[in-house]
């Protein structure tokens, strides 16, 4: 990490995923405006107009989230008014940008926007900053490491922009009950809390009251009815798609089988996976055998997808808590069910609260794009030095979980998905436990009281560096990424330090 990096960010290197244990802050508080007089309207006609109310002007940060992922169509109606306007210097502060923000672009070309903060970025704004284009240091955060930048006063959000699926007159948010629900607002709650001004951004206009409100009219400053605020059919996309594919329903095996020989598969286990199609299988196949064995969870955790709401139909979890769904069968289980229950992202992962619902996390099932001989996941930087991914919650539920186990493949297309040092960090080893690949298993070597209840265990276990040579062997060793001298991206730690960088590529051919 380049000195003058840490300097112009202002920020330290990483000491290690616990260091910040205990550590002391004063949270920051935003400016308020109060609304006293009961005969003010809170509706604007437009975006127009919510930007000239919010006194909008060059450099200013705002924020988006993104629980209608790849159906979303806030963040480029609000960005089009604002280019619009000339409006320059602007850094966006999105929970996570994707493709579905393709279209925003040629405003980084133009200087519209000049910084991005974000879990990760997908399409073609993650090559817009691999090539160079945005001016500033991107800065990606976890869904926890998110939380705390905006409670620590790290970031200050000048307006936030939130998507409501639906929203009454005074400003009470719900992600039900319209025609475009996206099952929780959790990721847009600190937003809500600490932008100087909020404007909830709605294609379904309810009478007074909209409660139980996700987000209440005491944090929003305007309502602004639109004809769409996104597709709700675009949710279940890309990562979040059930698999078929018969290497990663292995792999969900092996996974199922490791879970179920350690000590802390045991009636009232609490769990989490990611949205990976292996992740996804394994869940399945938990379900079978804690319904043979009579064994319960009795917390499911974080984005959730159709197969642990089906779990908990059949009685088999006695609690959801929900921070993201990610497909239509999750969002309509938090409609129905009382024991589906929807939570901050604070309350999910914020590693400077006083207490996250990760630190209680028995098992995490992630995924990663590649996983060196040290364990270090990368699960933002492609392989070839492009930023397609994000972070997410995955360094938060690592260092949280009793056990975390994540699932790749040995090869991704002919790509070795273990190797000897990844592109880049995102997540660090001292907080990974097993890799599962369809090559064999790996233990870290920290995790000697894994290494021990496994001994007896029939499945294809080997060392992290015996499964880097397979992947060698049969495609050879890669030839390591062209990167240029300047910095455009950092991966923050969930605590603020950094914990690498990303470099712009030297060469790139652009893919339509």
């Amino acid at each position: 990490i380049p000195e003058e990096v840490l300097k112009a960010t202002g920020k330290e290197a990483f000491k290690g995923a616990y260091a910040y244990d205990n550590y002391e802050y004063k949270k920051a508080a935003p400016k308020a405006h109060a609304m006293m007089d009961p005969k003010r309207s809170k509706i604007v006609e437009n975006i127009h107009e919510a930007l000239v109310k919010c006194e909008i002007k060059d450099g200013m940060t705002i924020s988006f989230h993104h629980h209608f992922r790849e159906g979303d169509y806030v963040v480029n109606m609000v960005m089009d008014e604002i280019h619009k306007m000339g409006i320059k210097g602007i850094t966006i502060c999105a929970s996570s940008l994707g493709k579905a923000n393709d279209p925003i672009v040629p405003y980084i070309e133009d200087g519209t926007i000049v910084g991005i903060q974000s879990s990760g970025v997908r399409g073609k704004i993650g090559e817009a900053i691999s090539t160079g284009k945005l001016r500033d240091i991107a800065i990606m955060r976890s869904h926890g490491g998110r939380v705390r930048a905006v409670e620590s006063g790290e970031v200050h959000i000048d307006i936030a922009f939130i998507g409501a699926p639906t929203c009454d007159e005074y400003g009470n948010m719900r992600a039900n009950g319209g025609k475009s629900d996206c099952g929780v607002l959790s990721y847009a709650m600190v937003d809500a809390q600490y932008a100087d001004r909020v404007v909830a951004i709605t294609d379904c206009l309810v009478p007074f009251p909209n409660i139980p409100a996700s987000i209440s009219m005491t944090q929003v400053d305007f309502v602004c009815v639109v004809d769409e605020i996104g597709n709700p059919a675009k949710i279940a996309t890309g990562a979040a798609k059930p698999t078929t594919d018969v290497r990663k329903i292995m792999m969900a095996d092996y996974c199922t089988q490791f879970v179920i020989n350690t000590p802390y598969f045991k009636d009232g286990f609490s769990y989490q996976t990611g949205v990976g199609g292996a992740s996804i299988a394994s869940t399945i196949s938990l379900g079978k055998i804690m319904e043979e064995r009579g064994i319960k969870m009795g917390l499911g955790l974080g984005g959730i997808t159709t197969p642990m709401c089906n779990l908990l139909a059949k009685g088999l979890i006695d609690k959801i808590v929900d921070t993201q769904d990610f497909d239509m069968g999750a969002i309509e289980s938090i409609k129905t069910n009382p024991n589906h229950i929807e939570i901050s992202a604070s309350e999910y992962a914020d590693p400077f609260n006083k207490g996250a619902y990760v630190n209680k996390l028995d098992f995490v099932i992630l995924a990663s794009l590649e996983v060196d001989v040290n364990f270090n996941c990368n699960v933002v930087v492609g392989s070839d030095g492009m930023i397609t991914g994000a972070q997410g919650g995955h360094p938060d539920t690592a260092a949280g979980a009793k056990c975390t186990i994540v699932i790749a493949p040995l090869l991704q297309g002919r790509i070795p998905a273990i190797c000897t040092n990844v592109t880049t960090v995102t997540t660090p080893g001292e907080t990974v436990d097993v890799v599962i690949t369809d090559y064999g298993i790996a233990i870290n070597p920290r995790r000697q009281d894994l290494i021990e209840c496994m001994k007896d265990v029939k499945l294809p276990f080997c060392t992290i560096e015996e499964l880097r040579d397979k992947a060698y062997a049969i495609v050879g060793e890669p030839d390591p990424v062209q990167f240029g001298d300047r910095v455009v991206g950092i991966i923050e730690s969930r605590d603020g330090t950094v914990l690498d960088v990303v470099r712009e590529i030297k060469e790139y051919e652009f893919k339509d």
